[in-house]
């Protein structure tokens, strides 16, 4: 079976890190994060993963020249400009040739979602798109996907208020499709498949989702980019090739190779990645350090701050929510 893996969006909600890189480029732990999200394909019965590329595409193709990715082949389909969701499922897989029920999900979306349950459902009913759903504490901040005890979906709800919101259910970007499901989205045509695509097959009645309460994460943020990395590591990691002083403290957070951590230095719920030095007696407290990014003596980093690949930050400086560079 194969997969669309949509992996062509700027990455900007992730700069600076994504400035030079694509952020399922980014290291999660011990490898990039497209390894994780391809490599849990790979697990479930996926044997070709067509990347839906945009933005830095060269960075995918140097990284898996072979056209492998954790044991997954790979097929790569450049959009020749942005198509949103809808027109990049439906040029890869035109592309790809894909002429079977296939598998589209969200590259930055890491998960443990059983794809079974999902194609159990999409059959059973001869669904065109069925959705993967996980509950949330607050609809108000998501569409919410309401559907009847059988998984036939009835609607979309656009950010409900709290107390009014007919469902807790959000779409995790991990979807069985039919390639019939994509006939309505023209060729090279800009197109969205929550908006345009989704509420066409509801009317039809050809829409099914399956609810699911276990782990997913959106990586897309500093915030969630950083609950990934712990969740993956169970509360924290440090790479064999890191250098970690004595009196130094970390906890709660992923030291990556060749990442630096002097004396005196504390490092708290955050990442470094590699290459990145932490200056003695200096502090991070949940934030991001890029590649080779220097942390000057007794700065302090603070409040999801995110610093750049190869940035220095003076010594002694205090930073809280920033992001250097910021743009």
């Amino acid at each position: 079976m194969d997969a669309v893996v949509l992996v062509g969006g700027f990455g900007t909600r992730l700069r600076p890190l994504t400035l030079t890189r694509p952020k399922q480029m980014l290291p999660v732990v011990d490898r990039p994060m497209i390894e994780h999200v391809v490599g849990r394909l790979g697990e479930q019965g996926i044997t070709r993963a067509i990347l839906s590329l945009g933005y830095r595409p060269d960075a995918f193709e140097a990284a898996y020249p072979q056209h492998r990715c954790a044991g997954v082949e790979l097929f790569y389909a450049v959009e020749p400009e942005p198509l949103d969701t809808a027109g990049a499922i439906a040029f890869a897989a035109r592309m790809a040739e894909v002429n079977d029920t296939f598998i589209a999900v969200n590259g930055d979306v890491v998960n443990r979602f059983p794809l079974e349950d999902l194609l159990a459902v999409h059959r059973r009913e001869h669904a065109l798109a069925t959705i993967a759903l996980a509950p949330v504490a607050d609809p108000s901040r998501f569409g919410v996907v309401v559907s009847e005890p059988g998984g036939r979906v009835r609607e979309f709800v656009e950010k409900p208020p709290a107390d009014q919101a007919p469902s807790n259910e959000i779409s995790v970007g991990i979807y069985a499709l039919e390639p019939t499901a994509l006939d309505s989205v023209p060729e090279g045509a800009r197109t969205s498949i929550e908006r345009e695509v989704f509420p066409r097959l509801v009317e039809q009645g050809r829409m099914y989702a399956v609810a699911w309460n276990g782990f997913w994460v959106d990586a897309g943020t500093p915030e969630t980019y950083l609950e990934v990395q712990q969740a993956l590591s169970d509360g924290g990691w440090t790479h064999p090739e890191a250098e970690v002083a004595s009196d130094a403290t970390v906890r709660g957070s992923i030291v990556m190779e060749r990442a630096v951590v002097d004396a005196g230095a504390s490092i708290v719920d955050s990442a470094l990645l590699p290459g990145a030095k932490v200056g003695p007696e200096a502090t991070v407290e949940r934030s991001i350090v890029g590649y080779g990014a220097e942390i000057g003596a007794s700065a302090r980093l603070s409040g999801l701050s995110v610093v750049g690949d190869d940035v220095v930050i003076p010594p002694a400086a205090a930073l809280t929510g920033e992001r250097v560079p910021a743009d």
